[in-house]
């Protein structure tokens, strides 16, 4: 398939440059076929770890614990105003140096001899070092590849990276990424579940909206006009493995009155924090591989899809915001926001099982993506197609051994 960047509206342009053919369902459940794609993808590519705020001050740190890298990462603000992350593994004995989710810290001390290293991952002093045949230099923390982008913390557990940040997301990903509210964002809520799924089950699900009209038949009605019965976006474009939609706004929403009161006090908030009227305020970023984030402000909504094994994944969900709880109204209004993200999710995830446990028998052959179903189709065809390249690349180089 051409990757190149293309814009389309639905939904015939899609089938004319994807295709119709049947997907294959072994990639979402296979354990075989995880492998190749932990390997080939979650260990190459850039992820979501987190965002800027969470570590605001020179000196503040986060812990990601990343199973499907059987890896346990500290991103971490120095005191010179760089971010850089590590493995959270002391180079004496592998003894994990921070069990805090976060927290602030002048240095990482090792609970077992006492080794000290510094914010920039350097040796500070360790018991008796002379005594070891290796210079202190060669003892730092093990570097991972970190950067941001749009306020959001992204890491790379390649060595190596074949891409910088910038060159993966390209120009048109990154530059949206800049003029959402999430590049201004000071704090969030958070909603984290796990899921019986394989990750692109579970991501799939909010790629499209085809099943709006049956999943969420009452969460949906401010989606739904006569202008559009059934909430389609307006618009997909593809940009590289990653893609976008437009998603359909209703002028005239039906809502119930407890509603219209809270979207109310959500619209003033919004105004005080000068958040509407974005370039992007209704544009949906799918970042590969497992990323997404909604540009309304008034629903400022990612979620990043983590791979546990082949039928199990766990997802982060999260609403940004731009300023503390300064009011009632406006705490009231972000948790009300939060309380519908987590009411319509709970709609999606009985489906979701559903699926997976559908696919694990083996005995369904293949499946069939539509046209409104196209992004999840770019997704698999970017995924194979990076699986298919690592089993080549591997396959080379056994045979120079």
């Amino acid at each position: 398939m051409n990757i190149e960047t293309l814009g389309f509206k639905p939904p015939e342009d899609l089938t004319a440059w994807m295709g119709n053919d049947p997907i294959p369902t072994a990639p979402y459940y296979d354990p075989e076929y995880y492998e190749l794609e932990r390997k080939a993808i979650f260990m190459r590519s850039w992820l979501v770890i987190g965002h800027k705020c969470e570590i605001a001050e020179p000196g503040s740190f986060i812990r990601r614990e990343l199973e499907f890298a059987r890896a346990s990462i500290l991103i971490v603000h120095g005191k010179d105003g760089v971010i850089r992350a590590f493995h959270n593994v002391c180079t004496h004995r592998g003894t994990q140096l921070v069990d805090e989710d976060c927290g602030q810290a002048s240095s990482f001390l090792c609970p077992y001899h006492r080794w000290n290293f510094g914010y920039d991952g350097q040796l500070r002093a360790a018991p008796e070092l002379d005594r070891f045949s290796v210079r202190k230099e060669e003892l730092g923390l093990i570097k991972v590849a970190v950067d941001v982008c749009g306020g959001l913390l992204f890491i790379n557990l390649d060595p190596s990276p074949q891409q910088t940040l910038q060159e993966f997301l390209g120009t048109f990903i990154a530059e949206g990424l800049e003029q959402l509210p999430v590049a201004r964002a000071t704090t969030f809520s958070e909603y984290v579940y796990e899921i019986d799924a394989n990750w692109k089950m579970t991501y799939d699900n909010f790629q499209e909206n085809y099943h709006l009209r049956f999943i969420h038949p009452s969460s949906g009605l401010a989606t739904f006009s006569p202008e559009n019965p059934y909430g389609y976006p307006d618009n997909y474009g593809f940009y590289g493995p990653h893609r976008t939609q437009t998603i359909w706004s209703n002028p005239t929403p039906t809502i119930k009155p407890v509603q219209g009161e809270m979207f109310q006090k959500t619209f003033e908030v919004l105004m005080k924090d000068g958040l509407l009227g974005g370039k992007h305020e209704r544009d949906y970023f799918a970042i590969f591989p497992s990323f997404f984030i909604l540009g309304a402000p008034s629903t400022h909504f990612s979620h990043m899809v983590y791979p546990l094994s082949a039928t199990k994944s766990r997802g982060v969900i999260r609403l940004y915001w731009v300023g503390e709880d300064d009011s009632a109204a406006k705490r009231l209004a972000r948790e009300y926001g939060m309380a519908t993200a987590r009411d319509i999710h709970t709609e999606d995830v009985d489906v979701i099982t559903r699926g997976q446990k559908g696919l694990n028998s083996g005995a369904l052959k293949v499946m069939h993506f539509q046209a409104l179903e196209g992004l999840c189709r770019h997704l698999y065809l970017n995924v194979n197609a990076m699986v298919e390249a690592y089993k080549a690349e591997q396959q080379q180089a056994g045979a120079k051994a």
